[in-house]
């Protein structure tokens, strides 16, 4: 088995991951259902997915937990502007983007924890970091003291002026008179004419962003877990305000790995939501099998950003052609057999070299090609067993049309 290295954005650098007892909580940052599924979403989720397999096949029991993020500020305004419960708005996003990944081939995550069913486990934790000092009330609402927290910024590694002015683009209100600091972050919100809200020591209110997956993460995994992944875009605000808030509360460190996945962009953009610049997966669907845009995806190293073009399809859609031939083919039992071992030994290589999924789908390849040279014929039984284990590792289907 080769030894996994992993790249953690924490300290930048690949490191060898190994976890005690073999056991792996891994806490994935999951979707905002304000819209459907796009094409960056699948490229974070396949990925982790893909890391999840990778794990379990290596012998970690894995436990995978990706949160719903059902109640925050855009999910309230798409649903003011659609006058629509809000409610009903991400019930219905949800459904699609479940649909999505599983035809995508993504398992389902052990656990599916949505924001509005841990209203007591966010107010717990808000507690927490008032009795230890590092939140304070105003007017009903609570917010962490950015400034207090001295190690506020190690995650992203950016300036106090950069870090503002991030968070302001990412929905920090600098101007709330109830801050001490623009850079603090609300960690309750008091009750606002027209929006839902829960109880709590402070009055109705809701959750803030990022105390969300803070309750969640150490609800279901413990303090430290092992993985905490999303898109590169999360890293700051939201994972270095998790990161802060959860060391204030209970001491140490959220997670021992922070991995992050690179951004797909579309138009010259990086595709989201909010820019309206998406390839959806449901229109992807009438064009392609899972297979190819699955292939697609793991044709990117996960750290990488890059650019969608129609035209890269057709690379992934020959790859599949090709894998029909291999399960079509017929292996001769009296023939020499093909010799997977170098093929077997690159693969597991690639993988445990920080998950190089285009690699490792060239090696696949390769061993494909030879697989169906018709001088070759042989003994193929060796070969095609292996490509089942790697077709479960990269979650390909076995493709007989």
């Amino acid at each position: 088995m080769e030894i996994l290295r992993l790249y953690n954005s924490r300290t930048r650098k690949k490191e060898t991951f190994t976890a005690r007892n073999k056991q792996v909580g891994m806490y994935v940052c999951g979707i905002t259902p304000y819209g459907v599924t796009h094409l960056g979403h699948a490229f974070t989720y396949t990925f982790f997915d893909v890391l999840g397999r990778y794990l379990r096949h290596n012998g970690y029991r894995t436990t995978s937990v990706q949160n719903l993020t059902d109640i925050d500020d855009d999910i309230l305004k798409r649903a003011r502007e659609e006058k629509r419960n809000w409610r009903e708005l991400g019930e219905t996003n949800v459904q699609q983007f479940l649909d999505d990944q599983q035809w995508l081939g993504n398992i389902q995550p052990d656990i599916y924890p949505r924001a509005s069913d841990h209203i007591a486990e966010i107010a717990a934790l808000v507690k927490k970091l008032l009795r230890k000092g590092a939140a304070y009330e105003k007017n009903n609402s609570v917010y962490f003291d950015a400034r207090r927290d001295k190690k506020y910024g190690a995650l992203s590694r950016l300036p106090y002026a950069k870090m503002l002015a991030t968070a302001n683009e990412r929905g920090n209100h600098p101007d709330d008179p109830n801050k001490k600091d623009p850079l603090d972050f609300v960690l309750w919100q008091a009750k606002k004419p027209g929006e839902p809200s829960w109880d709590s020591p402070w009055g109705a209110g809701r959750p803030g962003w990022h105390i969300e997956c803070s309750a969640m993460a150490t609800k279901y995994l413990g303090k430290t877990i092992d993985i905490h992944g999303g898109g590169g875009d999360l890293i700051f605000p939201h994972h270095e305000s998790e990161e802060a808030q959860s060391r204030s509360a209970n001491g140490k460190s959220l997670a021992r790995f922070w991995v992050h996945a690179g951004m797909l962009k579309y138009k010259g953009e990086k595709m989201s939501k909010s820019l309206g610049n998406l390839v959806l997966i449901s229109d992807l669907k009438k064009r392609y099998t899972a297979n190819a845009v699955r292939m697609y995806l793991l044709s990117r190293h996960y750290r990488s950003s890059f650019e969608f073009f129609e035209r890269d399809m057709e690379k992934a859609k020959a790859r599949e052609r090709l894998f029909q031939k291999v399960w079509r083919g017929e292996s001769l039992p009296a023939a020499r057999p093909l010799d997977i071992s170098a093929y077997r030994h690159a693969f597991f290589r690639a993988l445990s070299a920080d998950m190089q999924t285009p690699e490792a789908l060239r090696v696949v390849e390769a061993l494909a090609r030879e697989v169906v040279k018709e001088k070759n014929r042989r003994n193929i039984t060796d070969a095609k067993a292996f490509l089942n284990t790697a077709f479960s590792i990269l979650g390909l289907q076995l493709a007989f049309q």
